[in-house]
């Protein structure tokens, strides 16, 4: 019995142990990066309210143009966009997105996409969806209303079609593109629609105003990665 006890100490210890990893990994401080701000005429930015609890402000992101590419480099988690940059009716918005060193600041995947529907932005009414990719296969579609909400999961899910870089410090490169038609929104990676949600379940009470509104990027906390291709175009 005694044996029996110890072993089950000790395999109860052994599946903790993990646990307890995976835990610290997905509580990473946000670090501040060097010389942060918004350098691109005309783009505005907004850090999670949680980053502000911790003491960031939005310097702490970064956000530049290098060779035609927009530049972001995080710091706390940030929503960029450019009030002019505007989608209504039915459309899609577009970009690529370019992480060139897979992992190269932080502990684990994180990450970065297309931002819609954003109303009221930069107050404590602001109200957005966006679709994000991670370089190991999985995406994540989330919005804020009143307060965060989930489209795919807590953790979001994994999809064939998402691009896994081939290691830590390597390339990995996405096709992002969230489509509103009719009453669907739909998130397509690398040209496959990864997920589809009704517009009645995004526009209502506690999640968005309207799929009409400001479309911009959105990057979790600690990435360095580019943006080229950002658009928007009508059916």
């Amino acid at each position: 019995m005694r044996s029996t006890r110890q072993a089950l100490t000790v395999l109860a210890a052994t599946m903790f142990v993990p646990q307890l990893l995976l835990a610290q990994a997905n509580n990473e401080d946000s670090r501040k990066v060097s010389g942060g701000g918004i350098m691109v005429p005309g783009w505005m930015g907004k850090i999670d309210a949680k980053e502000v609890k911790a003491g960031l402000t939005l310097s702490d992101a970064k956000l530049a143009m290098e060779g035609g590419k927009m530049v972001v480099t995080t710091g706390p988690a940030v929503t960029y966009w450019n009030p002019a940059n505007k989608a209504t009716g039915d459309y899609t918005v577009k970009a690529t997105f370019n992480e060139p060193q897979y992992m190269n600041v932080n502990s684990h995947p994180h990450p970065y996409g297309i931002m819609i529907a954003g109303n009221d932005l930069g107050t404590d009414n602001e109200s957005y969806l966006y679709c994000a990719a991670y370089g190991n296969g999985n995406f994540i579609v989330r919005g804020f209303g009143p307060a965060p909400f989930q489209m795919n999961g807590p953790r979001g899910g994994s999809n064939p079609a998402v691009n896994k870089a081939a290691g830590k410090l390597q390339p990995v490169t996405q096709e992002i593109a969230v489509t509103v038609k009719g009453n669907d929104v739909s998130c397509a990676i690398n040209g496959t629609t990864v997920g589809t949600y009704a517009k009645s379940d995004l526009v209502t009470a506690g999640k968005l105003k309207s799929t009409d509104g400001v479309y911009g990027v959105r990057f979790g906390h600690n990435t360095d990665a580019t943006v080229t291709g950002l658009s928007v175009s009508k059916p």
